[in-house]
């Protein structure tokens, strides 16, 4: 009796910055009777034919980057998280939001920076001289949430996060014509 099951997993290399091939491993499992032989050890009529468990794990990689390959909607979330943190931070200057609120919006601004990324890195769109915006963003938020929440401290301190934020509208906009080109196009996928 054979059967087999699946766990699909996506990767990417930070590296580099590039996108790796998304990998599905598949678990074959194989039920067979071993035939009786004279080999050891000796079969007697009271032992009876045991049954092995052969168990393969070959990993075949399928290409799907139908999401990954997504320009426009990868830029509107990264855009609405941009949003996202602007909002979190009057809140806490407001004592409205916690620090943990304002830490995790950064993380997601990150998180859609990096697909933002591997998007246009499928389509040969260069984005290397943005790629620092996530460590430029972090210097002036770990200050600010260091401070005691107001409005005063978060004025001193949004200057730098909107240049920093301007810097990376700038350079997506730079860019507009060649991934609004591609938008509409959707990367090779195969089933």
């Amino acid at each position: 009796m054979a059967s087999y099951s699946h766990s699909p997993s996506s990767s990417y290399n930070s590296t580099t910055g590039s996108p790796t091939a998304t990998s599905v491993s598949l678990i074959f499992s194989l039920t067979l009777p071993v035939a009786s032989s004279p080999s050891y050890p000796p079969q007697t009529e009271s032992m009876p034919t045991s049954i092995t468990t052969v168990t393969q794990r070959p990993i075949i990689t399928i290409c799907t980057q139908r999401d990954q390959g997504d320009v426009p909607s990868s830029v509107r979330d990264l855009l609405l998280s941009t949003k996202r943190l602007q909002e979190l931070l009057k809140k806490w200057s407001l004592g409205q939001a916690t620090e943990t609120q304002v830490s995790d919006a950064y993380v997601q601004i990150g998180n859609d920076f990096n697909t933002t990324v591997r998007a246009f890195a499928i389509h040969q769109i260069d984005l290397s001289d943005i790629h620092s915006i996530p460590g430029e963003l972090r210097v002036p938020l770990e200050q600010c949430l260091g401070e005691d929440p107001s409005p005063e401290i978060l004025e001193s301190y949004m200057p730098e996060v909107r240049r920093v934020l301007y810097k990376l509208l700038r350079g997506l906009q730079a860019r507009q014509d060649q991934w609004k080109a591609v938008g509409a196009r959707v990367p090779y996928e195969t089933r």
